[in-house]
């Protein structure tokens, strides 16, 4: 006869399922992010090793779950419940520390830092990047048009209408490229793309702190029916 209660069982097992499916996918997504030259720590944010351990830890956790409530073994849920509360604490910790970032890279950006603008400016995909949202984004340059140096890209080339003509201005003196440029930074067109994925990031992280409660509370009451018996 088993043990825990047939329904709580069920629903136990189907979520840590979803879970192990949704590990499968944090994993490929790894292994996606991994193999591409473009890092999130060209923000300021963390890199890919970070996306590693919360994969592996869902999955891994998942399947130490379903192990334990099939099992209904004590010593596997009281294990599974010692990874939750961890993982609740990890997940706050890491939550925590993509909030700062966030907020360090935005005061970064509004105040043209060069912490942020050379890092960017060095590597040659983050410069592609900037150098492709330029037009679309009537923008040039990070912090301003010198951070391209004597080289001012053609993206950067404004045509004036009755319109935009405020938004152009000569290139700067010494410098080679368009005779008009755009006069605003691309610096708010490149935080809307990193505050998106801070965004992102840190509901992922936060719910699964929530997450991580729920499936401490399922395994406190599978424990206690298993000890019952």
């Amino acid at each position: 006869m088993s043990k825990i209660n047939g329904c709580l069982k069920c629903v136990f097992i189907f979520f840590n399922v979803l879970f192990g499916i949704l590990g499968c996918l944090l994993i490929y997504s790894a292994v996606r992010a991994t193999a591409s030259s473009i890092q999130m720590s060209t923000f300021g944010g963390p890199g890919v090793g970070w996306i590693w351990v919360i994969a592996l830890g869902v999955f891994g956790m998942s399947a130490l779950g379903i192990f334990a409530a099939c099992s209904e073994n004590s010593l596997a849920l009281k294990i599974f419940a010692g990874f939750m509360v961890a993982g609740m604490i990890v997940m706050l910790i890491f939550g925590t520390i993509v909030a700062v970032v966030r907020n360090k890279v935005k005061d970064a950006i509004e105040h043209g830092a060069k912490e942020f603008v050379n890092p960017i400016m060095e590597n040659e995909d983050s410069r592609a990047l900037l150098e492709s949202l330029q037009g679309p984004f009537q923008c040039c340059g990070v912090a301003s048009a010198e951070d391209w140096g004597s080289a001012i890209p053609d993206s950067c080339g404004c045509m004036p209408d009755y319109s935009s003509i405020s938004n152009c201005k000569p290139r700067p003196q010494g410098s080679s490229g368009p005779a008009l440029i755009y006069s605003q930074p691309c610096s708010l067109a490149l935080f809307s793309i990193a505050d998106l994925v801070f965004k992102v990031t840190m509901g992922f992280l936060f719910g699964f702190a929530v997450t991580a409660v729920m499936g401490l509370l399922f395994s406190i009451v599978m424990i206690r029916q298993v000890t019952q018996h």
